[in-house]
């Protein structure tokens, strides 16, 4: 499949999808969220595909925001609509079976940072800025902002960065929980795919499982939780991976998981 407004690469078992809109410093239209749907559907039904990396086309920007031109049009009603699709794509990325990272390589503003926000975790760059700036534009952030934020940094945080409109750099993100990693924009790249790699050599079944077991951590209580964990792990005592993986460990040898 092609895109227009996307580049897809796939080396080693990772998926590296590019915003590529430079011009507009990768801002999301609705072309290119269809586009992010579209990928994503065909990423799914890739069994060469292990993990992904989501990024930006050049130095400046990851994605800066949503496409102005087409907001400025929206009445109430297709607003709406324009949330609930947005929040579908991104749904979709955080809801996604496999291992999703965002290379955040510059500014990650408004639907940008949401886009961030729907990836299992985030490596930013050392020029990297994020913010919530909608309410400069008299909205409020419409792709899970408010709810994804408030989750990941906690209430107090989310709501200066968005009440304000303020964006932060990539110091401040990490020391809040925002990102895992800085890197130099020049590494930024070679360090994600180090750690999809890393990723990559695991028994992709138990990866998988991990990702659904956390991600469920939103909704459940702690009980719950506990009880799904239980089944989850009880379904990985039946792989292949699992007994490879535990007679590797007891022969003292490199596991060679099948993934399959």
């Amino acid at each position: 499949m092609s895109y227009n407004n996307l580049l897809l690469q796939i080396n080693d078992k990772t998926a590296l999808i590019t915003i590529n809109r430079p011009d507009k410093l990768n801002a999301l239209n609705h072309t290119t969220l269809v586009e992010l749907k579209n990928v994503f559907e065909e990423l799914k039904n890739n069994d060469e595909v292990y993990s992904v990396i989501i990024t930006g086309s050049g130095e400046k920007a990851f994605v800066a925001g949503a496409d102005i031109a087409e907001l400025n049009k929206l009445n109430m009603i297709e607003g709406k609509k324009f949330a609930e699709f947005g929040q579908s794509v991104f749904n979709m990325i955080e809801n996604f079976d496999k291992p999703v990272i965002a290379a955040v390589n510059g500014f990650a503003l408004g639907g940008g940072c949401e886009l961030a926000l729907s990836c299992h975790f985030r490596i930013a760059s050392e020029n990297a800025k994020f913010g919530q700036p909608e309410v400069n534009l008299g909205i409020i952030p419409g792709y899970g902002g408010t709810q994804r934020l408030a989750r990941l940094v906690g209430s107090g945080r989310a709501m200066e960065m968005i009440l304000t409109g303020d964006m932060i750099d990539a110091s401040e993100a990490l020391k809040i929980g925002l990102v895992n990693k800085v890197f130099p924009l020049a590494e930024l790249q070679s360090k994600v795919f180090e750690i999809a790699q890393k990723i990559n050599s695991k028994g992709q079944q138990a990866i998988r499982l991990s990702v659904k077991a956390v991600k469920a951590v939103d909704k459940m209580n702690l009980n719950e939780g506990l009880d799904f964990e239980a089944v989850l792990f009880g379904l990985c005592c039946g792989t292949e991976d699992f007994k490879e993986g535990t007679s590797a460990f007891l022969e003292k040898r490199k596991p060679a998981f099948k993934n399959k």
